[in-house]
């Protein structure tokens, strides 16, 4: 790999005072927040595996260089996003966390260098030709692009199959998983010399499409007239997390296994190689990948890269990389992790697939938020085998940075995703007639000022009234993070807001099925369902009805942290700035847009109308605080779970501790204010014991929480 084919990644550190850092890193977590959300919750990214990585490692750049601005609530403290609500959620024994990248071989030898520190293996007394750096030894394997989940088998059963959700807490999709054609559903020894099968095993590994599936998959669909899937990874994501498994079981999946969690009741020694582990998953029969590669040295795992990247098209599978792991095990748990990836293993990417085209034009969308995106229109052309006719330019600052002009010859690549990035202008093959873009001063779509605020890198339209943003917030009002309003689709809307029959999302509820039935495709049946699912929002959780309202950066996440901690809306509204930013995961700037949001007139006009409307946003959840005293305050105290639970499962103890206030975490630490400890507790028992941690059987933390 050549730095031709390394993403740009920007100096950004540069020139930056701790202001300017500061509203620098604001603005990368609010946009990596949000691809976050469009990736794992809504299947639908708007940006590039490249893009997000340059995004990701500017953040994490800065973070470094500005260390007193690293906040708990970044990006890079955190693996995805949080599991969907429809799902039950289940929370991992060991976190699944997410891999560190490498674009170049110099990168690799930093991570090589990093492994060596770590285990004291260079220093003044060590050599570099030193015998012990013999036993860092790798194994390297295709990087699988799909969707990471666990599978949890007791005495060789299939009891669960678990998303990867946060990385502590994934998403409960069992039915979904037992519909996968090679997923084992009873562990195998038939395979000559088979190890024997623990009592408990977590398998974890990757749900993908094999490219000839996928593409026998989307010709049935076009046949059918059906719209068709933009690349297997978000097809395979997208069927795994379907309601309905029998829509699963018609979707071509297939599963790759590759590591494993929790190990429990394994006759003979333990695992000591990362190798051992997959030649043992496969005689299991778990499919394991067939191209895997051990390595003395780095040198070696360069010649397994390049020879994987030359073959890469003839690949049965979407693999955008090679991931590297510390063979030995023992050297595994030493080197341990940080907060979001381990030290041992670390992603070699692919470089992004690029092609050059031609701008036609620049097109100005406007969100819920006002912010004006610019779009690059493209002659079409191929890119990965995919037909590229549009290309995201993201931001103003992005343009005048990059010097794109109407005409220009430019390089965008992609890594499998739907809208790809432009990476240059080619300005060598520069047309005379190449024009540069004027970002508009008003509103494309309702003619108001727009206006680029103070600290920002986004241009916004000032009008609340623009048609544009109303079909934003009224499709966000409906998402299925908020108010999930099941057949308020983006055309509905669209002739909601230009029939001028709804303004606001106070409108939907004064919505009769008489106002729908004449709209196109709203025969008597589907009007009445839905203003039937709108009367159903009306008890909508505290939470939801928060994220719904689209306050800037306060999506699912912080909308519970705010549920929880105040358990009312009014409260809320009537929050000041030192209480808001004294909660654990609310910073300054989430709390300047809370007060923001509900010092406008024109917000509390419609919040006013929405109650008024019958809407009585619930908390704590029905049920959830069933038999509880409401006089508990578990504010501040940090709770850890281990070994079985008898009247509780680990999703119910973990919701009502956050319901009270409190937080779970999944490790033991000097912070751990209680560990709750049932039969079979070990490792986690020990670590409370020796920090000194006070430690509850269930029954005593019943009886704290007054249940």
């Amino acid at each position: 790999m050549n730095a031709a084919d390394t993403p740009d990644i920007p100096d950004s550190g540069d020139g930056f005072d701790s202001v300017g850092a500061e509203r620098r890193i604001t603005v990368l977590r609010e946009e990596i927040h949000q691809h976050n959300h469009r990736y794992y919750i809504l299947d639908d990214p708007l940006i590039s595996d490249a893009e997000y990585d340059i995004l990701f490692r500017e953040l994490q750049q800065l973070e470094e260089e500005w260390p007193d601005l690293r906040a708990p609530d970044s990006p890079t403290m955190r693996v995805g996003a949080p599991p969907a609500p429809e799902f039950e959620s289940h929370r991992h024994e060991f976190p699944m966390l997410s891999l560190a990248n490498a674009f170049t071989f110099e990168e690799m030898q930093e991570w090589q260098g990093r492994v060596y520190r770590q285990l004291n293996l260079v220093g003044e007394s060590v050599e570099e030709n030193d015998p012990s750096l013999e036993d860092v030894t790798y194994m390297a394997e295709p990087k699988f692009d799909g969707a990471a989940i666990e599978l949890i088998y007791e005495n060789g059963i299939l009891t669960a199959g678990v998303t990867r959700g946060d990385g502590e807490t994934g998403e409960n999709v069992t039915a979904n998983v037992r519909t996968i054609r090679n997923v084992p559903l009873r562990l195998s020894t038939a395979v000559p010399d088979a190890r024997a099968i623990p009592d408990l095993l977590d398998v974890r590994g990757e749900v993908i499409m094999l490219r000839s599936e996928f593409a026998a998959m989307n010709r049935r669909r076009s046949e059918a007239g059906e719209p068709l899937f933009a690349n297997p990874r978000n097809a395979s994501a997208g069927s795994l997390r379907q309601l309905d498994s029998r829509v699963t079981a018609t979707r071509p999946l297939s599963f790759f296994a590759y590591g494993v969690g929790r190990v429990e009741g394994l006759e003979g020694d333990p695992f000591t190689r990362q190798s051992e582990v997959l030649e043992t998953l496969a005689g299991w029969g778990f499919q394991v990948a067939d191209r895997w590669q051990l390595a003395a040295d780095l040198n070696e795992v360069e010649q397994f890269y390049h020879g994987l990247l030359g073959g890469r098209e003839d690949i049965p599978y979407e693999a955008d990389g090679l991931v590297v792991k510390v063979e030995s095990l023992d050297l595994q748990i030493e080197l341990g992790q940080v907060s979001r990836s381990p030290r041992w293993a670390i992603a070699w990417k692919f470089p992004a697939q690029q092609a050059t085209t031609v701008v036609k034009d620049i097109e100005i969308s406007v969100g819920r938020t006002g912010a004006l995106t610019p779009t690059a229109v493209l002659e079409p052309v191929e890119v990965g085998g995919v037909i590229v006719s549009r290309a995201t330019l993201h931001n103003r600052e992005e343009i005048q940075r990059k010097d794109v002009r109407i005409g220009d010859t430019v390089i965008i690549q992609r890594a499998g995703d739907v809208i790809p990035a432009v990476v240059k202008v080619v300005t060598g093959k520069r047309r005379s007639g190449a024009r540069k873009f004027v970002f508009p001063a008003l509103c494309p779509e309702c003619g108001s000022d727009a206006v680029q605020p103070e600290g920002e890198v986004v241009v916004r339209c000032v009008n609340l009234s623009c048609p544009a943003q109303i079909k934003e917030r009224l499709f966000h009002w409906g998402s299925r993070e908020a108010m999930d309003v099941d057949g308020l689709g983006e055309k509905l809307v669209e002739q909601l807001v230009d029939r001028g029959i709804v303004t606001d999302p106070a409108g939907l509820y004064e919505l009769i099925a008489d106002d729908l039935s004449p709209l196109d495709r709203m025969a008597e049946k589907s009007a009445n369902n839905l203003v039937d699912a709108l009367a159903q929002t009306k008890t909508a959780t505290l939470d939801r009805f928060l994220t719904a309202l689209g306050i800037r950066q306060v999506g699912t996440v912080v909308a519970r942290v705010l549920a929880r901690t105040f358990g009312s809306l009014e409260k809320i509204m009537e929050a000041d700035r030192e209480t808001l930013e004294e909660i654990h995961d609310i910073g300054p700037e989430v709390a300047s847009q809370v007060i923001t949001f509900f010092s406008m007139a024109e917000n509390r006009r419609l919040i006013d109308r929405l109650l008024a409307s019958g809407l009585s946003p619930q908390w704590p959840p029905e049920g959830e605080l069933a038999g509880v005293s409401t006089g508990v305050d578990l504010s501040g105290l940090i709770f850890v779970f281990t070994g079985e639970l008898v009247e509780l499962t680990r999703g119910e103890a973990k919701r009502l501790v956050e319901s009270l206030g409190g937080r779970v975490t999944s490790s033991v630490s000097s912070r751990t204010d209680y560990v709750i400890a049932g039969p079979g507790a070990g490792s986690k028992r020990a670590k409370a014991e020796e920090l000194g941690v006070e430690i509850l059987e269930e029954t005593a933390f019943l009886a704290m929480i007054g249940r």
